[in-house]
Protein backbone atom coordinates (compact mmCIF):
# COMPACT_ATOMS: atom_id res chain seq x y z
CA UNK A 1 0.00 0.00 0.00
CA UNK A 2 1.60 3.14 -0.74
CA UNK A 3 1.25 6.31 1.04
CA UNK A 4 -1.00 9.42 0.11
CA UNK A 5 1.17 12.43 -1.36
CA UNK A 6 1.16 15.11 1.05
CA UNK A 7 -0.62 17.27 -1.51
CA UNK A 8 -3.79 15.09 -2.14
CA UNK A 9 -4.08 14.86 1.83
CA UNK A 10 -3.95 18.31 2.24
CA UNK A 11 -6.37 18.45 -0.96
CA UNK A 12 -8.64 15.71 1.17
CA UNK A 13 -8.81 18.15 4.10
CA UNK A 14 -9.45 21.35 2.32
CA UNK A 15 -12.32 18.98 0.50
CA UNK A 16 -13.27 17.73 4.02
CA UNK A 17 -13.51 21.92 5.06
CA UNK A 18 -15.39 22.70 2.42
CA UNK A 19 -17.86 20.02 2.92
CA UNK A 20 -18.70 21.06 6.18
CA UNK A 21 -18.44 24.62 5.91
CA UNK A 22 -21.95 25.30 5.66
CA UNK A 23 -22.94 24.12 8.54
CA UNK A 24 -22.19 27.48 10.75
CA UNK A 25 -24.48 29.24 8.41
CA UNK A 26 -27.65 26.61 8.47
CA UNK A 27 -27.00 26.94 12.34
CA UNK A 28 -27.16 30.54 12.25
CA UNK A 29 -29.92 30.78 10.11
CA UNK A 30 -32.21 28.30 12.04
CA UNK A 31 -30.93 29.66 15.34
CA UNK A 32 -33.02 32.89 14.62
CA UNK A 33 -36.29 33.07 14.17
CA UNK A 34 -37.93 35.62 11.25
CA UNK A 35 -41.32 36.64 11.28
CA UNK A 36 -43.01 35.85 7.91
CA UNK A 37 -40.59 33.74 6.28
CA UNK A 38 -40.79 30.18 5.32
CA UNK A 39 -37.87 28.68 4.97
CA UNK A 40 -38.60 25.63 3.36
CA UNK A 41 -40.65 27.40 0.63
CA UNK A 42 -37.68 29.81 -0.56
CA UNK A 43 -33.88 30.32 1.05
CA UNK A 44 -34.57 33.67 2.67
CA UNK A 45 -31.81 36.37 2.68
CA UNK A 46 -29.98 37.34 5.41
CA UNK A 47 -31.80 40.34 6.54
CA UNK A 48 -33.02 40.42 10.00
CA UNK A 49 -29.64 38.02 10.96
CA UNK A 50 -26.38 38.87 12.75
CA UNK A 51 -23.73 39.77 10.91
CA UNK A 52 -22.08 36.47 11.56
CA UNK A 53 -24.48 34.33 9.71
CA UNK A 54 -24.04 35.96 6.20
CA UNK A 55 -20.23 36.06 7.05
CA UNK A 56 -20.27 32.31 7.25
CA UNK A 57 -22.20 31.86 4.24
CA UNK A 58 -19.21 33.69 2.45
CA UNK A 59 -16.72 32.30 4.26
CA UNK A 60 -17.89 29.15 2.46
CA UNK A 61 -17.95 30.59 -0.75
CA UNK A 62 -14.62 32.01 -0.70
CA UNK A 63 -13.79 28.47 0.40
CA UNK A 64 -15.24 27.16 -2.73
CA UNK A 65 -14.17 30.27 -4.77
CA UNK A 66 -10.09 29.23 -4.31
CA UNK A 67 -10.89 25.61 -2.84
CA UNK A 68 -11.55 24.55 -7.04
CA UNK A 69 -8.49 26.21 -8.40
CA UNK A 70 -6.49 24.36 -6.08
CA UNK A 71 -7.97 20.95 -6.08
CA UNK A 72 -7.50 21.10 -9.85
CA UNK A 73 -4.14 21.83 -9.83
CA UNK A 74 -3.29 19.77 -6.99
CA UNK A 75 -5.02 16.79 -9.34
CA UNK A 76 -2.76 17.95 -12.90
CA UNK A 77 0.67 18.30 -10.53
CA UNK A 78 -0.21 14.68 -9.13
CA UNK A 79 -0.93 13.21 -12.57
CA UNK A 80 1.93 14.76 -13.93
CA UNK A 81 4.23 13.52 -11.64
CA UNK A 82 4.64 17.32 -10.55
CA UNK A 83 5.01 17.31 -6.87
CA UNK A 84 8.33 18.71 -5.03
CA UNK A 85 9.05 20.51 -1.25
CA UNK A 86 7.68 23.66 -2.95
CA UNK A 87 4.30 22.29 -4.00
CA UNK A 88 4.49 20.38 -0.83
CA UNK A 89 4.87 23.48 1.53
CA UNK A 90 2.85 25.53 -0.82
CA UNK A 91 -0.28 23.19 -0.38
CA UNK A 92 0.19 23.28 3.70
CA UNK A 93 0.24 27.34 3.73
CA UNK A 94 -2.98 26.82 1.53
CA UNK A 95 -5.06 24.60 4.02
CA UNK A 96 -3.78 26.32 6.90
CA UNK A 97 -4.80 30.14 5.31
CA UNK A 98 -8.15 28.66 4.29
CA UNK A 99 -8.80 27.78 8.03
CA UNK A 100 -7.81 31.19 9.64
CA UNK A 101 -9.23 32.56 6.75
CA UNK A 102 -13.07 30.94 7.72
CA UNK A 103 -12.41 31.40 11.62
CA UNK A 104 -11.63 34.76 11.12
CA UNK A 105 -14.51 35.16 8.66
CA UNK A 106 -17.22 33.59 10.79
CA UNK A 107 -16.34 35.21 13.85
CA UNK A 108 -15.22 39.27 12.60
CA UNK A 109 -11.74 38.79 13.88
CA UNK A 110 -10.08 38.75 10.26
CA UNK A 111 -11.25 42.49 9.77
CA UNK A 112 -9.56 44.76 6.93
CA UNK A 113 -6.86 44.54 5.93
CA UNK A 114 -6.38 41.31 7.56
CA UNK A 115 -8.93 39.16 5.34
CA UNK A 116 -8.17 40.39 2.19
CA UNK A 117 -4.24 39.69 2.63
CA UNK A 118 -5.25 36.24 3.54
CA UNK A 119 -7.68 35.88 0.68
CA UNK A 120 -4.75 37.43 -1.41
CA UNK A 121 -1.94 34.56 0.24
CA UNK A 122 -4.05 31.94 -1.03
CA UNK A 123 -4.31 33.32 -4.42
CA UNK A 124 -0.48 33.62 -4.67
CA UNK A 125 -0.45 30.08 -3.48
CA UNK A 126 -2.50 28.79 -6.01
CA UNK A 127 -0.28 30.23 -8.59
CA UNK A 128 2.71 28.98 -7.39
CA UNK A 129 1.20 25.60 -7.58
CA UNK A 130 0.04 26.57 -11.12
CA UNK A 131 3.36 27.71 -12.13
CA UNK A 132 4.64 24.56 -10.62
CA UNK A 133 1.93 22.25 -13.29
CA UNK A 134 3.35 23.90 -15.93
CA UNK A 135 7.02 23.26 -14.98
CA UNK A 136 6.03 19.72 -14.08
CA UNK A 137 6.59 17.24 -16.99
Amino acid sequence: MSTLPTELGVLTCLMLLAASLWIPYIIGVNKYEREGIDSFQRPPGDDGLPDWVARANRAHLNLLEQGMPFAVIILILYIADGFTTVTYWTAIVFFWLRVAHAVGMITGTARMPLRPLIFTAGWVCIMILGVSAFMAG
